[in-house]
């Protein structure tokens, strides 16, 4: 039976797949976006179906609608969005929680939430499993988000306690692809643009610090898969392993596109993780999922996105 869909953040980044992925399934998606950083265009393969439904929505403010499951996805992910609002970020990941969680307590749907992998803040373990229970500053820049999730996982874990909503927690680690935006300050993104444009590339700090990058198909299907498995919340890690340092990643961008670009050093930012890199034994014995995309070649379909991109801009 096709389930009716709510896609909170659905026109953001990972967002759009998802609207995708489940209309291609059989579904009708309702997307609801503020636009603070999703964007329509990453709509455009599915606008004009007959089973998607757009609407212009901040969840800090309650919605009502009958719904069987409930992506929570909505909330800016890159410093440089949540920093710009850190109050709104906060009230976004809390009062948004509030209300999708109500919403699904009302209509006992399944409620799935995008958590982080920088709810570990800056770790002193490595690779990080999802018993750990992280080093975060609370008082720093990067706080809004970061404590903004954990309560959000809180809240999750206390209606399931509380009320028997069914939720699951899924803690989503660097993700990238085309519909990134090129502006939101991420490494990838960044770099991207900066050798195809033949400016310098900006490392901060040492560049020693390392991530762990996932390519966005990677991600949706573990998503997916762990939305549809019976009697497991989570949380559960999802990302890539294989790790590299950010020097290593400038080198690789700046290659690949065949750039002028000279690699630069700037200070590094405060509470800036040295390692991030994601422990998916629980991801690959639950959920059988383990990612597919090797990093070149899902950064190769990155480039030729940004590349298209600045084409068209000119």
């Amino acid at each position: 039976m096709n389930k009716r869909i709510l896609v909170t953040g659905g026109a953001g980044f990972i967002g759009s797949y998802l609207c995708e992925k489940l209309i291609n399934k059989g579904n009708y998606v309702i997307c609801c976006d503020n636009f603070y950083t999703g964007n329509k265009d990453n709509l455009v393969n599915i606008l004009n179906d007959k089973n998607f439904e757009l609407i212009r929505h901040d969840i800090t403010f309650p919605i009502y609608l009958e719904v069987d499951e409930i992506f929570n996805f909505a909330c800016p992910a890159s410093p440089v969005h949540y920093q710009n609002d850190p109050v709104q970020t906060i009230k976004t990941c809390v009062h948004g929680a509030i209300n999708m969680l109500g919403l699904a307590k009302r209509t006992k749907a399944k409620i799935i939430q995008a958590s982080t992998s920088e709810i570990y803040g800056d770790p002193e373990i490595h690779p990080q499993t999802e018993q750990y229970k992280g080093a975060v500053s609370i008082n720093g820049p990067r706080a809004c988000y970061d404590e903004g999730k954990r309560c959000a996982e809180t809240l999750f874990w206390d209606y399931k306690r509380q009320h028997d909503v069914n939720v699951k927690v899924v803690r989503i680690f660097n993700t990238y692809g085309p519909r990134m935006q090129k502006n939101d300050g991420r490494v990838v993104s960044n770099f991207i643009i900066q050798a195809l444009t033949n400016k310098n590339i900006t490392v901060y700090g040492d560049g020693k610090q390392t991530r762990s990058f996932c390519y966005v198909d990677d991600l949706v299907d573990g998503i997916l898969l762990t939305m549809e498995k019976k009697d497991f919340p989570g949380p559960v890690n999802l990302g890539n392993p294989v790790e590299i340092s950010i020097m290593q990643l400038a080198e690789e961008i700046t290659e690949m596109v065949g750039s002028k670009s000279k690699i630069i050093n700037k200070e590094l930012p405060i509470d800036d993780p040295k390692q991030r890199c994601p422990d998916i034994e629980l991801a690959k014995k639950t959920l059988g999922w383990n990612p597919k995309f090797q990093r070149k070649d899902g950064l190769k379909k990155t480039i030729e996105y940004f590349d298209k991109l600045l084409e068209e801009e000119k």
